[in-house]
């Protein structure tokens, strides 16, 4: 199973064209029908040149370090606290023994980040700075985008690779947001599980820097979620990454991509994505999001019953190298 499986990835990657491990570029605006054609019907991501958000006011205002802040001086928003950034990542249950909560001398990242068409609510007095949809890309998809986020952060903020089930528009303002990418196809690699939904919440809300907790949700929620860390800490936990995911490991390389201020990702629903950044001249990375809504078709039957699918690790450390050569020598 293993093997029919691997084979899968090599022949997905091939058919979208990703041999080279990068995203392909686009210089100009894509037609709405090159871009249904190209990237939307096969699941193909695209990085579009900052032209497309040139004649946008937030990408030279945004980055500035008083507009923001100026404009919405007056304005509640949500912010959300962690003790490391990692506000998706695993983390040990609160009633495991020596849990812990937060170390407030260590400090604690912020990161906006709300995900509920946050741009056109909490922070509608700067949504005129940007387009209100994305022209080629609505036209394209038949339809508007449901939701329009805002995410601010700084280079502690990282999100754990995930999957949404929306086709994605994420525009970069300031700074750089860095992607490693797999395609749905690639859904093993990532040692999916169960894990019972957790959030940090402050101990003693009066203090300067708050001391967080980790609670469990209630009432409880269950949420399916990657333990896999692309870039372990150390050697040691590499090593113990690399023993417990092989199948992340020892497979294709992720697809890895930069997107720069200015330019904007396509990235099709159902790939998963890790997400890290870099930030601007403001000390923040910025940028906003259209989620489209996805017309599920057959493909999304395909993608579960592969999900159904279990396989077990090999031993082979050279699984993959032996599955390329022999698919080498099938395409001779």
């Amino acid at each position: 199973m293993e093997r029919s499986v691997r084979e899968l990835w090599a022949e997905s990657r091939e058919l979208l064209g990703l041999h080279a491990e990068d995203v392909p570029r686009a210089d100009l605006l894509p037609t709405p029908l090159a871009f249904l054609r190209d990237h939307v019907s096969p699941g193909r991501p695209l990085i579009v040149s900052a032209a497309a958000t040139s004649h946008w006011p937030a990408v030279s205002l945004w980055p500035t370090e008083s507009y923001l802040p100026d404009a919405l001086h007056s304005t509640d928003v949500s912010v959300h606290l962690t003790p490391s950034g990692r506000a998706d990542a695993l983390a040990p249950h609160p009633r495991s023994p020596g849990a812990r909560g937060s170390d407030p001398a260590a400090g604690l990242v912020a990161y906006a980040q709300q995900q509920d068409d946050c741009l056109r609510g909490e922070y509608a007095a700067v949504a005129g700075d940007v387009d209100a949809h994305v022209p080629w890309a609505s036209e394209a998809l038949g339809c508007l985008p449901e939701a329009v986020n805002l995410w601010i952060g700084n280079s502690c903020s990282v999100t754990s690779f995930h999957k949404d089930h929306y086709d994605n528009i994420y525009v970069v303002l300031s700074g750089e947001k860095h992607f490693l990418l797999l395609p749905p196809t690639e859904h093993h690699r990532l040692y999916i599980r169960d894990y019972p939904a957790a959030r940090y919440v402050a101990e003693q809300e009066t203090e300067e820097v708050p001391r967080l907790k980790l609670e469990i949700e209630e009432p409880a929620r269950i949420v399916p979620w990657s333990i896999v860390d692309p870039y372990p800490a150390s050697p040691e936990e590499m090593a113990a990454q690399i023993s417990s995911f092989p199948l992340y490991f020892k497979g294709p390389r992720p697809i890895r991509c930069t997107v720069r201020a200015g330019e904007m990702l396509y990235l099709p629903s159902m790939w998963f994505h890790y997400v890290s950044q870099s930030p601007g001249p403001n000390g923040l990375t910025i940028a906003v999001n259209y989620w489209y809504d996805t017309q599920f078709d057959i493909n999304y039957a395909y993608f579960n019953f592969l999900r159904s699918l279990e396989i077990q690790d090999s031993p082979s450390d050279n699984s993959d190298d032996a599955l390329e050569g022999e698919l080498e020598e099938k395409n001779d």
